[in-house]
C-alpha cells in the first residue's frame, strides 16, 4: 500500500492547523512507502534550513518505520544505533519524523516536520499521522 497524493494533502493540511493552533511555522514533508517525497508545504515564514530537515525526518521514519525520537534514542553514544545518522545520505534522529498507517495498521509512509522546538515538531507531526 502506497499513500495517496489525496491523503498527503489531507495530513498536511491538517498538520497545518495544529502549527497554527500552537503558534508555529512548519515545514511539512510526506513520503509514500517507498520513501519518495510525495508532498510538501512551507509554511509563509517556516525557516528555509528546516526544509531539508523535515524531509529527511519523514524518510527517516520511514526507513526504520518508527518515530525519529526513537531512532535518536537509540544512536546515542554506546547506543545499538550509534552513528546511525550518518547512513542512507544523512539520516535526522531526533523527533519530528513519524510512520503513517492506513486504517488496516500498515505504514503507507510517512510525515517529517521541522522548524520549531522537537517537542513541537512532533506534535504537528504526530497530529498529521493520525489525520487518515
Amino acid at each position: 500500500m502506497n499513500i495517496t497524493l489525496k491523503q498527503a494533502e489531507k495530513i498536511i493540511s491538517i498538520a497545518q492547523g495544529k502549527s497554527i493552533e500552537i503558534d508555529t511555522k512548519m515545514n511539512i514533508a510526506i513520503v509514500d512507502a517507498g520513501a519518495n517525497l510525495v508532498a510538501f508545504a512551507r509554511m509563509d515564514g517556516a525557516w528555509l534550513g528546516s526544509l531539508d530537515i523535515s524531509i529527511k525526518k519523514a524518510k527517516t521514519a520511514r526507513y526504520f518505520d518508527m518515530n525519529t525520537g526513537i531512532i535518536g534514542e537509540l544512536s546515542q553514544p554506546g547506543g545499538a544505533l550509534y552513528n546511525i545518522e550518518h547512513s542512507n545520505n544523512g539520516l535526522i534522529t531526533f523527533p519530528g519524523g513519524v510512520p503513517i498507517k492506513n486504517a488496516a495498521g500498515e505504514i503507507i509512509g510517512a510525515i517529517g516536520v521541522s522548524g520549531s522546538s522537537v517537542e513541537n515538531d512532533h506534535t504537528v507531526a504526530e497530529a498529521g499521522a493520525l489525520a487518515i
